[in-house]
């Protein structure tokens, strides 16, 4: 049995996806109702992002499931195709489009994400993961845990949610969430962990029954009692009417494939960031395949959309837990989605006294590991060029609550870095070291790309005039035409300057003093 075998470590993924579930379940449902669409249908996503996703994908780590950062669309696409059934039926158009992109081996764009970026972007979810979580930490639980708008539906930011929640505090959300937050830094000290017993039992997982049994024991103490709507709220599964199917009937629309292709490019954009993010977290290193991932993300989008559920990527939040829980295979991404099957329907009434001040300990825990302040003093010991584009995707997520935006931004200041490198070497001329009567040497790399453009233009225009130049591209295997044309305009126009201009191995261009 190999090493990476779904059933190597099942004494290890088996207790982790526990941990996945129980974080899953109310991320699902709040990020549904953050939609506005039924819980069920968030519910169903997460469902079959644990049992197809999590089969089909070739990450061992990933976890898939509605995710945040399609909140925005889902509600755009409910309220411009007129219902459920037609945003389904674009889920189900959406997860073939990424089945198609899997194909045509889109997945190669993951593996162009900076590190730095990367970086930023696992530290920024941290941080709003912990900005959220404080909330549901303090007792203030009138906002879904899954939303992680920037914008609430109730006309407040984040920041100015925090502020009304540190004056709405509840004293015995207080303590269940400081009593979990220790034990599961307790659990995590060499002795629990060298335990042979001990050591299999997620840190996580007893925080939640430790929780579950300090809320029935502060029922009876005034003051410490926690109320309805402290709890996870899992609604009544058994009524049919809050079920939904796709609907094709305006499959013929530019507004049905507008919606359809926004959650294709989104979803699978976020996706491909969470690979390379999980990949990173990954103790073994190991590599998933993209193109894979997008077949599998495809499959689930089109499962999802047929049986009701909400669109669904890859995320980051349940695959950090993951890790953090000592999964080690997709055993655990796949049991997870088994266990919200089972559970919502076979022990809806113990998930209904889950604390969300309990689950918001563990996640202000997975948060936290995600923004270690250790990150941002190795990032910045790398030097600038690493440092700012993570500061900045950082930054931006954090004011924004939006992943692919803090990605973006990060993306254009390091592609700004790779402008200015281009631009500095290796076409630069240091006209004082210039000797007279020396031949002025510039060799051009193997490939010269538009990006050298301004870097080659500015060594040439430091040329001395009355000197002689030899440019040499015995190294280059492709030249683009634009610096070709920059080339030969300066052979065209150095004589005015009294510069001799030569070439050598060019053989495509004529005419001006070959060697």
């Amino acid at each position: 049995m190999s090493a990476n075998h779904p059933l190597k470590h099942l004494n290890r993924d088996l207790p982790a996806s526990l941990v996945v579930f129980l974080v899953a379940l109310p991320l699902c449902l709040g990020i549904a109702v953050a939609s506005g669409a039924p819980p069920v249908s968030g519910l169903i996503a997460g469902i079959i992002g644990g049992l197809v996703v999590g089969a089909a994908s070739g990450s061992s780590l990933g976890v898939s499931g509605p995710a945040a950062g399609l909140t925005a669309i889902v509600a755009m696409g409910l309220k411009e195709l007129g219902g459920l059934e037609a945003l389904l039926a674009a889920t189900v158009a959406a997860g073939a489009i990424q089945v198609v992109l899997g194909i045509a081996r889109s997945g190669i764009i993951a593996y162009y994400f900076p590190s730095s970026v990367i970086k930023g972007m696992l530290a920024g979810i941290g941080i709003i993961i912990i900005l959220k979580q404080i909330p549901h930490a303090v007792g203030d639980d009138m906002d879904p845990m899954g939303d992680e708008s920037f914008d609430q539906a109730d006309k407040l930011n984040t920041f100015q949610e925090l502020w009304l929640a540190l004056h709405n505090t509840h004293l015995g959300a207080i303590l269940i969430t400081v009593i979990c937050l220790l034990l599961m830094l307790v659990w995590e000290r060499p002795a629990i962990q060298r335990n042979q017993v001990l050591r299999y039992v997620p840190g996580p997982l007893l925080a939640v029954v430790v929780g579950i049994v300090l809320a029935l024991s502060f029922r009876s103490i005034p003051g410490l009692a926690i109320g309805p709507g402290h709890y996870v709220p899992l609604p009544d599964l058994t009524d049919l009417s809050s079920y939904a199917f796709p609907s094709f009937a305006l499959i013929g629309t530019a507004a049905f494939w507008r919606i359809a292709f926004t959650i294709a490019i989104v979803a699978s954009i976020e996706t491909l960031l969470c690979v390379e993010a999980t990949d990173k977290m990954d103790p073994q290193k190991r590599i998933t395949p993209a193109n894979r991932e997008l077949y599998a993300q495809g499959a689930g989008n089109i499962v999802s959309g047929l049986l009701g559920g909400l669109p669904l990527t890859q995320v980051i939040v349940r695959s950090s837990a993951n890790i953090q829980s000592g999964g080690r295979t997709k055993a655990s991404a796949v049991l997870h989605g088994l266990w919200l099957l089972i559970a919502v329907f076979a022990i809806a009434g113990v998930l209904r006294m889950v604390p969300l001040a309990s689950l918001a300990a563990i996640l202000l825990l997975v948060g936290y590991k995600l923004a270690k302040p250790t990150l941002f003093t190795a990032m910045w010991k790398q030097g600038l060029p690493q440092f700012i584009p993570f500061l900045v995707t950082v930054g931006f997520m954090t004011v924004t609550n939006d992943l692919l935006r803090g990605v973006a931004l990060g993306l254009a200041v390091a592609f700004v870095h790779i402008l200015w490198k281009n631009y500095k070497v290796p076409f630069h001329f240091d006209p004082s070291k210039y000797k007279p009567g020396m031949p002025v040497y510039l060799t051009l790399s193997e490939d010269v790309t538009f990006l050298n453009k301004a870097g080659i233009k500015r060594a040439l225009s430091e040329v001395p005039d009355h000197s002689r130049v030899v440019i040499d591209g015995s190294r280059t295997l492709d030249l683009d035409l634009d610096v070709r044309e920059i080339i030969e305009e300066f052979a065209l126009t150095a004589g005015t300057r009294g510069i001799r201009v030569e070439f050598s191995n060019f053989p495509h261009l004529g005419g001006y003093g070959h060697t």
